[in-house]
């Protein structure tokens, strides 16, 4: 029998308890198995800071997981959200934001890390869970506990999910902003994200959202329109964090699993088939001489370029930033045409290269060069038209100027670099002039 197996008959008896022994009772008067109690000392548990112990978070925290007690069976497999009361309040459905995927959410309105860290076991491994999304740190830094601490419980539950399971994917979204006067001031969230990141890097089984970026206004606070009480975000603030990791998602094949049938227009030649990295490959960098073709390959020889239903996906760097260029075998020496879609998750940066010159992709609101596109679809799908003519490339975004005039080499290849974040390609095609 193994670990899965004994969690999953643990928590199941526990659940089976609440029947055959005397409880004590909830701030709400119900009965609660003492295993899901808070324990009322901090000696002996793991992680270190606060634990809140307040009548109001005991009740809370009893509540919601005898709740989830009885709903493992019905649980298992599902991607679970792991937080406090962000993801709490997001809800059971999670406003039908991934209604392609099973999902689980197991936040606590008020907890910190030291709480999500003792009730992991029970809450989130029991599931069986085909992956973690985690979103915790804000309410320790309301207590006053220094980031370095903060960090030191993301890492012990990181530990034990890897433990558990060690190809199970983890998402780790940085703690997003507050406000000063809600004792989480921007310095503090700013710290206590590049500690997080350093956690986290080189480790290809955690991808790190960047979402404080996405969220924060010039002073690195929370937005009104989206954060009312500068805590929480509202149904805006939701839509955004949901559309941040959807495309994670997808590349992690919990959503979008089905192939993209875009037809070709008559003209127009693919450069990429929806299905490998025929036609691509890696460069010497200052010769431009071939150093490898991925023709009939999936994934490229680093893999960093992944061919996935129809998309080239330049998957998140585990060291944070690493920047890589694949470029087609063929070279384009006429005139042309050429079409792709780019989808970048928050903060991401790439680019593509048109001959060698590059033309920078993306996420152009917080990445640049480009803040200021009326037409740009942040996290979603974006057109990029490059129509070249006599060494001058003229280039736009959902019909918007990028670049007027790009001058151009006489010949070259197109490329596809990675840098930060993720991008994802599609509908990669030219269309060359006689």
């Amino acid at each position: 029998m193994n670990h899965k197996t004994l969690s999953l008959l643990s928590l199941v008896l526990s659940v089976c308890l609440l029947g055959l022994e005397t409880c004590p009772l909830s701030a709400q008067g119900t009965a609660v198995s003492v295993s899901l109690e808070i324990p009322d000392k901090d000696d002996g548990l793991p992680g270190a800071g606060p634990i809140r112990r307040q009548d109001w978070f005991r009740g809370l925290w009893n509540q919601r997981r005898t709740e989830w007690a009885k709903r493992v069976p019905q649980d298992q497999k599902a991607l679970v959200f792991v937080g406090d009361s962000i993801t709490h309040g997001w809800g059971d459905d999670f406003g039908g934001s991934f209604p392609e995927v099973k999902v689980a959410n197991r936040g606590i309105g008020g907890d910190t890390t030291r709480g999500m860290l003792i009730r992991l076991k029970e809450d989130v491994l029991a599931l069986n869970p085909s992956g973690v999304v985690l979103l915790m740190g804000t309410n320790d830094l309301e207590e006053n506990a220094d980031p370095e601490t903060i960090t030191g419980n993301l890492k012990l539950i990181i530990a034990e999910l890897k433990k558990y399971d060690p190809k199970m994917p983890v998402i780790l979204c940085q703690v997003f902003p507050s406000s000063e006067t809600k004792k989480r001031p921007a310095d503090k969230i700013k710290q206590l994200n590049k500690l997080y990141a350093a956690a986290v890097k080189g480790d290809a089984q955690v991808t790190l959202v960047e979402t404080w970026p996405l969220f924060a206004n010039e002073q690195g606070d929370a937005k009104e329109a989206e954060f009312p009480d500068l805590l929480h975000p509202n149904k805006l603030g939701y839509a955004k964090w949901a559309a941040a990791l959807r495309p994670i998602l997808a590349t992690l094949d919990f959503l979008e699993t089905t192939d993209d049938n875009f037809a070709v227009e008559s003209g127009f030649v693919s450069l990429f088939n929806g299905k490998d990295l025929t036609g691509w490959g890696f460069r010497d960098q200052k010769t431009m001489e071939p150093q490898g073709v991925f023709d009939g390959k999936p994934v490229s020889s680093d893999g960093r370029y992944v061919a996935k239903h129809g998309r080239v996906v330049v998957t998140t760097p585990p060291e944070g930033r690493r920047v890589e260029q694949m470029w087609t075998t063929r070279e384009f020496p006429k005139d042309f045409v050429l079409k792709l879609e780019f989808r970048a998750t928050p903060n991401a940066d790439s680019g593509v290269f048109i001959r060698k010159p590059q033309l920078q992709c993306r996420d152009y609101p917080l990445a640049g060069p480009y803040k200021s596109l009326s037409q740009y679809r942040p996290q979603d799908w974006n057109e990029l038209v490059v129509t070249v003519k006599d060494n001058v490339a003229h280039c736009t975004c959902n019909g918007e100027v990028l670049e007027e005039a790009l001058k151009l080499p006489t010949t070259g290849p197109i490329g596809l670099e990675g840098d930060s974040g993720q991008m994802e390609y599609r509908r990669i095609r030219i269309m060359e002039q006689p």
